[in-house]
């Protein structure tokens, strides 16, 4: 045994040395790690992360425990993934494979990413019409008015993490957000952070105010956590909070949580939600009523 954990020491300590930031330590008691492998564009199109458990006999009786999380992967592209990395190990039983499996995932999204430049490249054979062209440039000068009105983008608050059973849940707010497309730049600039970037699921909810004053604009995204994107835009609902994003991170820790993994997403949201007074506590309530003021103007308008 202890000749394995040294074995996975030294691949660990390669791994990190040959992958750097794109190595991420979940927790080295269970020696569980995640690396994002993407198919090595400058601006990569697709990325895999890779979720690993050593169990104690690895590598002389035992292959690495892993997972794949990609929310655009469908499942026979999972499970013939999968089935290659099961095949990878089996063939090389008794040696350390990590650098093999992170490879060969590598291997897959390249030759994704080439299909798809190839569809791309045959779809734009035919030249394109004056429409098609004038709509293009209109929607190209409309983004960059976009991005040079919303340049400043708000403040990132990161609410305290919850552990259990070696799972972490993390919630991240961004308030005030008034259009979609500031949404998509706070979750690009909040994705620059490898560790945030590396969890397992990334489950979001936005209510943005619209230009009338009973119209909103919401959505969520479940990032692979079946149904829990949709409770997080429920309790935005609940709040009635307005031009707000919520981002909750998971980092599974190898043991089945079941719907208890639900209360931490919701508890992880509703802390950060109400240290940034979007849920009134019982003293600050009964201070207002003292004081004869409502809600913080600035949530209530939405502006």
């Amino acid at each position: 045994m202890d000749d394995n954990l040294t074995q996975q020491a030294d691949e660990v300590e390669a791994l990190s040395a040959i992958y750097g930031d794109e190595w991420c330590v979940l927790d080295e008691a269970s020696r569980t790690y995640c690396i994002a492998v993407t198919d090595g564009q400058t601006k990569p199109i697709w990325k895999v992360c890779l979720q690993i458990l050593l169990p104690a006999d690895y590598p002389s009786d035992a292959t690495p425990l892993f997972e794949l999380n990609a929310p655009w992967l469908k499942d026979t592209e999972r499970y013939s993934l999968s089935e290659s990395l099961d095949q990878l190990c089996c063939e090389n039983a008794g040696e350390c494979v990590l650098y093999l499996l992170v490879e060969r995932i590598r291997e897959f999204l390249v030759d994704k990413s080439n299909a798809q430049q190839r569809k791309e490249e045959t779809s734009m054979g035919s030249p394109s019409s004056s429409s098609d062209i004038q709509y293009a440039i209109d929607l190209a000068m409309k983004e960059s008015a976009d991005s040079q009105l919303f340049d400043e983008l708000p403040v990132i608050q990161h609410g305290d993490p919850i552990t259990d059973r070696r799972s972490t849940f993390q919630a991240h707010l961004v308030t005030p957000i008034v259009t979609t497309e500031q949404v998509k730049r706070v979750l690009r600039k909040l994705y620059e952070n490898k560790k945030i970037a590396n969890a397992t699921h990334n489950i979001s909810a936005y209510r943005i105010c619209g230009e009338s004053s009973d119209s909103m604009i919401q959505d969520c995204d479940d990032d692979g956590e079946t149904a829990a994107g949709g409770r997080l835009l429920h309790l935005l609902q609940i709040l009635d909070a307005r031009n707000v994003l919520v981002v909750v991170s998971r980092w599974y820790g190898g043991i089945l949580l079941g719907p208890d993994r639900f209360k931490h997403i919701n508890n992880a949201a509703r802390n950060v939600l109400q240290y940034a007074g979007f849920i009134e506590t019982k003293e600050s309530k009964s201070s207002k009523e003292k004081t004869g003021t409502g809600k913080t103007k600035n949530w209530k308008k939405g502006k």
